[in-house]
């Protein structure tokens, strides 16, 4: 137990949004508060995430909110019923940051980039007395309990009265999140489940000709379904790009959870897209009878269906010469382009990560049951979301609810801070 004047020492690991709020809950409570993070400089992924307007929330109903996390809506509800996106816009004002609601119910501060908000937070936390400890990358535990860390100047093992790890999952490795973690914690007997690509591109293999035609292209204006899915219920409207590989976007990232399981299951899925959602197969089908005369297959299909250019050369990969002689399966193939989704990418190519830490291995404050007093926030945790403002959210209220969760602890340990009774 510490005398009456020394504040409680925790180690906060991972210097991104999760980490941050952790660290700001605990010097609001009196702890002592040390942050480490392997890279140069803090907020590494978020300021990438923020590089085309950072979304850091949705303005949706917190029941449709709730829903966008699927299975693991259960352990993701408390949190943000604590601080969900209300809360986490006030706090974002509160921090001098102006924002907006965008047409899609998108939320995004006034300017646009991450770099304002974080600058404008590190200046708060600094103030709060937060000391930070850059290129120290954590390499487990000791045998007693310290943190070992590499760092410039060699080896370093550290003690605290309380740990949050924050560390990310393993997308993006370049940025820090590498999950490296994750053998440190299956040796003290964490529940952890495999690291799996979210949000991610998958390989469809396109032949020589399309992919150096179209590679970079986008697919605009389609709704594409996942078929034998329970997503096939309800096709989503967009667009995605083509990469050399494949596909990707926004459109195909809402779809990747349940893609990604398929293939692990059957060992492919199909994506059905609607390549013209605003004409029905009638229509569409009275249109494609008409004779082709001298008209090329090109002029044809532009002239007649409205599909040109990439929806054209989609076609092509999936069609024969002959089929484009026959109508109605022509205007079923144009209302149905079946795709094949041959497997994700990697890991490192991702948005984010499911899989990590098991929440049947935490209690209610992010608490590991395996090590008393570590907690684990953010991306590390096993659960996922599409993106739109929904990976940002969790992240925050993981950092703030693992925050509390170190001060109850160690106020049940008899260590003193404000939140102790000091």
């Amino acid at each position: 137990m510490q005398h009456n004047n020394i504040a409680a020492k925790v180690a906060v690991i991972g210097a991104g949004p999760a980490g941050l709020m952790a660290a700001e809950v605990l010097l609001a409570g009196g702890a002592k508060v040390d942050l480490f993070d392997a890279m140069p400089s803090v907020g590494r992924k978020f300021l990438m995430a923020g590089r085309g307007g950072l979304n850091f929330t949705h303005s949706e109903p917190s029941d449709k909110f709730i829903a966008r996390y699927g299975q693991h809506r259960g352990p993701i509800e408390p949190l943000l019923a604590d601080f969900g996106s209300d809360a986490l816009r006030a706090w974002v004002h509160a921090l001098g940051i102006e924002t907006f609601v965008g047409s899609s119910g998108r939320v995004f501060p006034t300017e646009m980039k991450a770099a304002p908000l974080l600058r404008a937070w590190l200046r708060r936390l600094r103030q709060a007395g937060l000391t930070l400890h850059m290129r120290h990358k954590w390499e487990g535990f000791e045998s007693e309990g310290g943190l070992r860390f590499t760092t410039p100047l060699g080896p370093l093992t550290v003690q605290a009265d309380a740990v949050v790890l924050a560390l990310g999952g393993g997308s993006w490795p370049q940025l820090g999140s590498d999950g490296a973690w994750m053998q440190a914690l299956a040796a003290r007997s964490v529940p952890l489940a495999p690291l799996l690509p979210s949000n991610c591109g998958f390989d469809v293999g396109w032949s020589d000709y399309f992919k150096t035609k179209f590679a970079g292209t986008p697919v605009k204006s389609v709704v594409a379904t996942l078929a034998d899915s329970s997503e096939s219920s309800r096709g989503r409207k967009g667009e995605f790009m083509i990469t050399e590989t494949g596909i990707e976007g926004g459109l195909i990232y809402g779809l990747s959870a349940a893609a990604r399981d398929m293939i692990a299951l059957k060992g492919a899925a199909t994506l059905s897209v609607d390549l013209l959602p605003a004409k029905d197969t009638k229509e569409l089908l009275q249109d494609l009878s008409r004779p082709r005369g001298k008209n090329s297959l090109s002029n044809y299909l532009r002239k007649y269906a409205g599909i040109d250019g990439v929806k054209a050369g989609l076609l092509r990969e999936v069609l024969t010469p002959a089929d484009f002689d026959n109508p109605a399966h022509l205007a079923a193939t144009i209302k149905a382009l079946p795709l094949k989704l041959r497997a994700a990418r990697p890991l490192a190519e991702a948005i984010s990560t499911a899989g990590g830490v098991k929440f049947e291995g935490l209690n209610d404050n992010l608490m590991t049951q395996a090590l008393p007093g570590v907690f684990c926030a953010g991306e590390m945790l096993d659960w996922e979301a599409p993106t739109g403002g929904y990976l940002l959210t969790a992240c925050f209220a993981s950092g703030r609810r693992a925050g509390q969760g170190a001060l109850s602890w160690l106020d049940s340990q008899g260590m003193v801070g404000k939140a102790a009774g000091k």
